[in-house]
């Protein structure tokens, strides 16, 4: 007879073995072919997602740029007419103007264009003057120069170039060109006379 202290056996099933199904090379290159859509797929997701944010960046400094590029050139052309009467010039306006003239090709922005009725000066804004920006405003004004010809427009054309940073070379190149430069001085700004002022 079984006393109190003797060990009661437990009876343990265990689960019957599984066999392993057997995979067909068919099957693991369709595995492989599921993983390989499966990462493109993601990758696509990825990219689609990347250009979005990049977009959305780029609108952002874009128009970040766009101000402060409009705040530049309020500040450097604000009261320019009445700056110019010193070395002799009238103007009694000064606006922004874009000409496109798609039958001969000619297509320009000018930031700050100072008007009377025989005379128009051509002002170019930067935030900072660099050489290649003097030659790109010679251009600028061959293109003024024929879309006024075309137009009957008999006034002489000067031009200017103002930048809130201007290094020495790039100053003495823009007056050596015959531009006005007009640069920042305290909270106005000052002008400076080329020795030869050039007339389109």
């Amino acid at each position: 007879m079984p006393t109190a202290r003797t060990a009661t056996r437990k009876i343990i099933k265990t689960a019957p073995k599984k066999t392993l199904k057997s995979i067909t090379a068919e099957e693991v290159w369709a595995g492989f072919e599921e993983l390989r859509k499966l990462h493109a797929e993601t990758e696509r997701t990825l990219k689609e997602a990347n250009a979005r944010t990049e977009r959305t960046l780029n609108k952002a400094i874009g128009g970040l740029s766009n101000t402060v590029g409009s705040l530049v050139e309020h500040f450097m052309t604000a009261g320019l007419p009445k700056k110019f009467k010193r070395f002799g010039f009238t103007f009694d306006r000064i606006t922004t103007v874009k000409w496109a003239d798609g039958e001969n090709n000619i297509y320009t922005e000018i930031d700050g264009l100072l008007e009377n009725g025989s005379q128009a000066m051509v002002v170019e804004v930067k935030t900072t003057l660099r050489n290649e920006d003097i030659d790109d405003h010679l251009v600028r004004m061959e293109k003024v120069r024929k879309y006024a010809d075309i137009r009957g427009d008999t006034r002489e054309f000067l031009s200017a170039i103002a930048a809130v940073n201007i290094d020495k070379s790039s100053k003495e190149y823009a007056l050596k060109k015959g531009f006005f430069v007009i640069e920042p001085s305290g909270e106005d700004v000052k002008i400076t006379k080329p020795v030869s002022e050039k007339i389109w």
